[in-house]
């Protein structure tokens, strides 16, 4: 296989929002290219997961080398990286971007630009990429170019003139794409007499393989059988097996500069490999390391249990599997007095930690109990100390602290004009406030300061369900702020469950507690004895709920005498309920728990 020149090659990625057709597109291009024949293709060929198809999501950023002859007769290697679109997978998008020069920047020609095609295009143009509007499904009826051209032009300020209408569905105008990418972004820039030196973008676990490594060559050549130093960990490696994508694995003798491809080297476990680490030649060692990127930091914590407690080994381990292609999913050993033993685990946000949930019921069977999500709270203690929680129950006692911070984020919402009101609403209902209104077209771009732990809860199911689903969502972490923050419990028959306590706004706590004691009112089954709901803030009832007693009816079989024969009876039951109540143990349902989180209040 001859070396490709370096100006043949052009490395790029597919940026947009969530469904704006980035993986139809990646579909279209490995066929017009002959990635795959025919009867191999299928849709959305890239997304390997099943929990990616049946969403219709990217979770995984994927790449795929394509050999391409353009119409200048000349042959090009193309590398593509398909990005996920959701916010919670920001950190893929950003470690494709920098293997790449350009960007394809597809918008939905029905929906227009959106929050996460903002902030997905924002990265590549921080990454200092070339970029190529393209506007996707002009097949539909309420497709509108000629809009959604001024939009791009309005709120990104990209020149919008020379886009590219095309249908990845149908394959209308996609040899446009092909020709746009290899015309109108730049090739890469590598010098191949230089000493190696090559960014990890990836790595994942192989059951075959061991570690596969993803890499893009700057300088110099990778080839089999070379001793590799990984800079960051100082771990050296010799090369088993240098491949590339197509998108079947197919090996290859060695990887020149501006070339995407893999690389194993006996690896024992994913966490050896940082990504945005720099790999370079044993022998001969580049001086400076390439600037790499931040590491993926998790922002919302809750705790997982196993439903049945024989299950917990088996969830150990299953964690273990999902770690080892998940570098960003961190866990840790926890109890608890209601769920027993389980794990804290760390997510990069919402959809991340119901993406593990379900993999971890799909993939390994298992049966969970999720508790309250929150996020890291920072406390300074009055004897000078600074300590972080994670977790509500590991608050400290009240009076040793000083101050309370917790984490704020900017949330950028576009929606509907007509949606506006109830959007502007459910923010100020959630301690925002409102930075920024700018209108595109009938579209309000609206930008908001909120706390962090107002919008783990729920907000994203609540933002679309008061927009009809019509409204985009996007947020970054800023700052941390002093926040007044009480710890609210919810006792059952006077023990506390510890997997529904949380940390809460002082002004938001009693509305809160009044709220998940109706609820569990509602879900906890009738015993044979009264069942006290109360939440509690330290020593002090702030609300409180009652579970009425079964009644078995104790003196039916009664006949005739006075009345005291029958109060003498009713006594008894009532001693033995009094009895039962003090020893008694409360059976609460899973669903009782998943219920009461999710309060709307």
């Amino acid at each position: 296989m001859t070396a490709t020149p370096i100006s043949n090659i052009r490395n790029f990625s597919i940026v947009a929002h969530i469904d704006h057709g980035k993986s139809t597109l990646a579909d279209r291009l490995i066929q017009l290219t002959g990635g795959l024949e025919l009867r191999e293709m299928k849709e959305q060929v890239l997304d390997s997961m099943d929990i990616e198809r049946e969403r219709g999501i990217t979770i995984k950023a994927q790449t795929v080398r394509l050999n391409y002859r353009a119409r200048d007769g000349k042959d090009y290697v193309l590398n593509l990286i398909d990005t996920p679109g959701h916010v919670d997978f920001a950190y893929e998008v950003n470690r494709s971007l920098a293997a790449c020069e350009g960007s394809l920047l597809v918008v939905d020609a029905s929906q227009g630009v959106e929050a996460q095609t903002l902030a997905n295009v924002y990265h590549a143009i921080d990454a200092g990429h070339e970029i190529v509007p393209v506007l996707n499904k002009v097949d539909l009826p309420a497709a509108d170019p000629e809009a959604v051209k001024k939009q791009i032009e309005d709120v990104i300020g990209l020149d919008a003139s020379n886009a590219i209408q095309i249908s990845a569905k149908t394959g209308e105008n996609v040899p446009e794409v092909l020709e746009a990418i290899v015309t109108r972004l730049p090739p890469p820039k590598g010098d191949r007499d230089k000493p190696l030196k090559a960014l990890l973008v990836d790595s994942w676990y192989d059951v075959y393989l061991g570690v596969v490594v993803l890499v893009r060559v700057v300088d110099g050549v990778l080839k089999k059988g070379q001793r590799i130093r990984m800079i960051g960990i100082a771990a050296h490696y010799e090369v088993d097996r240098v491949g590339v994508f197509t998108p079947k694995l197919a090996q290859v003798d060695e990887l020149g500069p501006g070339e995407i491809g893999m690389l194993t080297a006996s690896i024992k476990e994913v966490a050896d490999t940082r990504v945005g680490d720099t790999i370079t030649d044993e022998r001969n060692p580049v001086d400076e390391p390439l600037p790499g990127f931040r590491p993926a930091i998790p922002v919302v914590f809750c705790g997982l249990f196993p439903v049945d407690a024989a299950q917990f080994e088996d969830l150990r381990a299953a964690m273990g599997r999902l770690r080892l292609n998940d570098a960003s999913f961190s866990y840790e050993m926890e109890t608890s007095a209601a769920l027993g033993f389980g794990f804290r685990c760390g997510f990069l946000g919402l959809l991340h930690l119901e993406i593990i949930q379900e993999r971890l019921a799909r993939e390994f069977n298992l049966d969970l109990i999720a508790t309250a999500p929150s996020v890291i709270y920072k406390m300074k203690l009055r004897n000078g100390k600074e300590i972080e929680i994670h977790n509500p129950v590991d608050m400290p006692d009240p009076t040793q602290i000083l101050t309370m911070e917790e984490p704020w984020i900017e949330a950028t919402i576009l929606t509907p004009d007509e949606y506006l009101g109830s959007v502007l609403k459910l923010c100020q209902d959630r301690r925002g406030s409102q930075k920024e209104l700018t209108y595109v077209g009938n579209r309000a771009m609206v930008k908001y300061d909120l706390p962090l732990n107002e919008v783990v809860f729920d907000f994203y199911d609540r933002l679309k369900s008061v927009s009809r689903g019509y409204a985009s969502f996007d947020y970054h972490l800023t700052e941390y702020k002093e926040a007044d923050l009480v710890k609210l419990q919810m006792l059952v028959n006077s023990d506390p469950v510890d997997a529904l306590s949380m940390l809460v706004h002082r002004t938001r706590a009693e509305q809160r507690g009044r709220a998940m004691a109706e609820k569990l009112k509602e879900l906890i089954p009738p015993h044979m004895f009264v069942v006290p709901i109360q939440a509690a803030i330290g020593g002090k009832i702030i609300a409180r709920e009652t579970v009425r007693a079964f009644r078995k009816d104790v003196t039916a079989k009664c006949y005739g005498g006075d009345a005291t024969r029958k109060r003498k009876l009713l006594d008894k039951q009532k001693e033995g309920k009094k009895k039962m109540r003090q020893f008694g143990k409360v059976d609460i349902p899973q669903e009782a728990f998943i219920a009461a989180l999710k309060v709307d209040v």
